[in-house]
């Protein structure tokens, strides 16, 4: 019998030992350390997740202009010269476009025309290239203050975009340009062409001028 114990109690001393050192080893707090800086997950890479971020911050950024309502002009739709084809997003403005238009002589119908194509007859509009409002006029700021002429801003005498965005003043403005540039050229093709975007030329006078015809 006392062999048998003799034998027994080294074993279970041994084994207290052990469960001792691995309940330590458990309890180690750089186990927790190694567990917490193992690197992230393939599934899930930080590149797929920041790349739309990144890729919209990139992205030009368009500026909106939200006015207030703005006070029709007198002249009623029954009582605008515009040919009824013309949508209600022109011809609310008929008042405004056969007083400007009269005043320098040039057809209610082809300022119709240019404003159509431009903007639509939206008041805020404001193109990737800096011009605004219904006659899409570049104006002295934003966008349009980075182009030169000569060593110079090339609308540097031009009116402001909160000028601009007001739409009896665009609307003057453009109509006061265009007849201008009729005058120098000497014919309402050549002037469209010259109020029209560098890049298109005759392709945009054609374009008015088919408006023109066509919305009779």
């Amino acid at each position: 019998m006392n062999s048998i114990q003799r034998a027994v109690f080294p074993a279970i001393l041994l084994s207290s030992f052990i469960l001792v050192g691995i309940t330590r080893l458990i309890a180690s707090p750089q186990i927790t350390v190694i567990a917490a800086t193992e690197p992230p997950s393939e599934a899930a890479p930080l590149e797929s997740d920041t790349a739309p971020i990144l890729d919209s911050l990139a992205e030009p950024q368009t500026v909106e202009k939200v006015n207030p309502p703005v006070e029709q002009p007198e002249a009623a739709f029954d009582e605008c010269s515009l040919p009824a084809r013309y949508p209600d997003s022109i011809r609310q403005w008929c008042g405004w476009i056969q007083q400007y238009a009269e005043e320098v002589g040039l057809d209610a119908r082809l300022i119709a025309a240019v404003m159509l194509q431009e903007s639509g007859g939206k008041a805020d509009a404001y193109s990737h290239s800096g011009a605004v409002g219904l006659m899409q006029v570049m104006p002295r700021d934003g966008l349009a203050e980075h182009f030169m002429c000569n060593g110079r801003p090339c609308f540097a005498s031009r009116p402001t975009m909160d000028e601009l965005f007001e739409p009896e003043f665009n609307i003057s403005y453009g109509t006061r340009m265009l007849a201008a540039l009729v005058s120098r050229y000497g014919n309402v093709r050549d002037a469209l062409k010259a109020y029209g975007p560098m890049d298109m030329g005759y392709r945009y006078a054609d374009i008015v001028l088919s408006i023109y015809e066509n919305y009779q």
